[in-house]
């Protein structure tokens, strides 16, 4: 797997092919997006919604790549809004749904730890319900329990040292 930062264009934006191809990988995912109440409609998921979510300041964007498609993508913020929590957190890692069950979502989130390994870091992430289970699996230990910023919903605070590899 090929892992990209997103890249935009001089005014910010993104360009309409790498767009459409983003929102198809988010519309795969619609059992995700009702959960999450992220979309209005997780059934008419648009491509200006899917540009406004990825516009979130202090967000890297990063694109996974295999099979010749987009398989994946992972949004790192660079810092939490507790000025006490100095690690990045893994926002949102997502696979195409039509590619779940080959190991994609294991490789993506392998090379975003090596990225924020080689930064010296930790990963936190807020998670949910249903992806308990993959996250445990790879190594994160739940940390607490918190509402998230932007929709209040519970969510289970997971953190992972990845200095070794193991939960902190």
């Amino acid at each position: 797997m090929i892992l990209d930062p997103l890249p935009l264009t001089p005014d910010r934006g993104l360009p309409g092919p790498l767009l459409t191809e983003i929102t198809a990988l988010y519309a795969s995912n619609r059992e995700f997006h009702a959960l999450s109440g992220d979309f209005p409609d997780p059934d008419d998921i648009r491509p200006e919604q899917v540009a406004q979510e990825l516009a979130t300041p202090h967000a890297e964007v990063l694109l996974g790549r295999g099979e010749g498609c987009l398989t994946g993508i992972a949004v790192t913020l660079s810092r939490h809004p507790d000025p006490a929590d100095p690690d990045p957190w893994i926002g949102l890692l997502m696979v195409d749904a039509r590619l779940h069950g080959r190991g994609h979502g294991r490789r993506l989130a392998a090379r975003v730890e090596d990225r924020l390994r080689a930064g010296g870091h930790d990963a936190v992430l807020h998670n949910n319900p249903k992806a308990l289970a993959f996250w445990t699996a790879l190594g994160y230990a739940p940390i607490g329990h918190r509402a998230d910023h932007r929709l209040g919903r519970p969510c289970a605070v997971l953190r992972k040292r990845l200095t070794d590899g193991g939960p902190s």
